[in-house]
């Protein structure tokens, strides 16, 4: 976890004052992901028991993204609440689930700050999964731990989650990620119209 940290801030204190162009960041970023979730999909693949996995997540496949949607909508409410605003768009604020660069765009039409408010929280949930979801799933268990990150748990923290648990963890998260990140525009789009 402290790795993850310093290369965070040193990316950060790089970007900032180095006066380096760097160009071509976001290409650089696709193609490193794309690695990371490569390799993960590498380490599932070599697995003899992954048919015994498939089977055995029956349950869970469904029930951790509806607690991790119920959860962030529920968040989001009361967080909504706490900073004076409408229960629906602390809801529509919530649904983005992690996905920063989507639940900005769509709330955007709606309200320009509470899309900013989407676009930095979902960033910052992003990082704070990163920094602690070994910490979750050595502390309070391995199915919490995908939690924290909602979406980014099929790309950005897959590496991290695959690290911090086990196959079958890893496998539940990618479908989670992959659940939650069809249902964000559905339920983004329904709660800001309300």
């Amino acid at each position: 976890m402290i790795s993850i940290i310093i290369s965070i801030v040193l990316g950060i204190l790089l970007g900032r004052y180095s006066g380096l162009p760097f160009t071509y960041t976001s290409e650089f970023i696709q193609i490193g992901l794309y690695l990371l979730l490569f390799f993960v999909g590498l380490d599932i693949g070599r697995s003899d028991d992954l048919l015994r996995i498939f089977r055995r997540m029956g349950s869970e496949a469904v029930i951790v993204p509806l607690l991790i949607i119920v959860g962030s909508i529920f968040g989001g409410i009361l967080a909504g609440f706490v900073f004076g605003y409408n229960w629906n768009e602390g809801a529509a604020l919530g649904s983005g689930m992690g996905w920063y660069s989507l639940s900005g765009v769509i709330i955007e039409p709606y309200s320009t700050e509470l899309s900013a408010i989407a676009f930095l929280s979902n960033i910052f949930r992003e990082v704070i999964a990163i920094a602690t979801v070994p910490i979750i799933a050595s502390k309070i268990g391995f199915l919490p731990s995908i939690a924290a990150p909602a979406a980014g748990a099929m790309d950005t923290v897959l590496p991290i989650i695959s690290k911090a648990t086990d196959q079958t963890t890893t496998i539940i998260a990618f479908f989670t990620g992959t659940i939650l990140s069809f249902s964000i525009p559905i339920l983004v789009k329904f709660f800001i119209a309300l």
